[in-house]
C-alpha cells in the first residue's frame, strides 16, 4: 500500500503508511523517515571516556550524551564517525572498532544509529556547528555506568554504548 508523504523538514520526513490487515482492516501508520546517524564513544584511557553536556532544546533538557550526528546524502557512516568526533569533541582517533546498528525508536522511527568505540586519541579542538551548545567532559568509566544505571543520563543511545562497551571493552582493547 502507499506511503505519503505529509512533511519534508531538514533531517526528516514524516509519512503516513496505509495498509491493509489479513481481516481487510485499513491500518494507517505514522512514520518519521531518518537518513540515519552515528554513535561514538571516545574511550580515552582504560578507565576514561568522553561524554558531551548537550543543550537539547527539544526535550528542554541539558543531557549526558556520547557523540552522534546525522549522516549527510550519500556520506559512507564511517566517514560521519570521524567528522563528528572531531567536530563534537576535537578528538582525532586512530582505532575504530564498530559494533553495529540499533534502532532508536522503530515502532514510529526509522533510524539506523551505528556505534562505534573511537580509542588511540589525539586531542584538537572541538567545531560544533551554530545550532549546537555541546561541552566535552572527561569522565571515568566507573562514574558513567553508575550515571546510566542511576538515571542521570537519560539518552538511550549513550546507555546503549555505555553498557556495550562495559560488556565489550575487554575484547576490543
Amino acid at each position: 500500500m502507499p506511503r505519503e508523504i505529509v512533511y519534508t523538514g531538514r533531517k526528516i520526513k514524516v509519512a503516513i503508511d496505509t495498509q491493509q490487515s489479513d481481516d481487510g482492516q485499513t491500518i494507517r501508520r505514522d512514520v518519521i523517515m531518518h537518513p540515519g546517524a552515528v554513535v561514538i564513544l571516545p574511550v580515552i584511557d582504560r578507565d576514561h571516556i568522553c561524554l558531551l553536556r548537550n543543550e537539547r532544546f527539544v526535550v528542554g533538557e541539558t543531557l549526558w550524551e556520547v557523540p552522534a550526528g546525522t549522516l549527510e546524502p550519500g556520506e559512507p557512516f564511517e566517514d560521519a564517525a570521524r567528522r563528528e568526533l572531531a567536530e563534537e569533541t576535537g578528538y582525532v582517533a586512530d582505532k575504530w572498532d564498530y559494533f553495529g546498528f540499533f534502532y532508536a525508536s522503530p515502532g514510529v522511527l526509522d533510524e539506523k544509529l551505528h556505534l562505534f568505540f573511537a580509542s588511540q586519541l589525539t586531542a584538537g579542538t572541538a567545531r560544533p556547528e551554530a545550532d549546537e551548545n555541546l561541552e566535552p567532559h572527561t569522565v571515568a568509566l566507573t562514574e558513567a555506568l553508575e550515571m546510566a544505571l542511576d538515571g542521570r543520563i537519560h539518552d538511550a543511545k549513550t546507555i546503549t554504548a555505555l553498557l556495550l562497551w562495559d560488556k565489550l571493552r575487554a575484547k576490543l582493547a
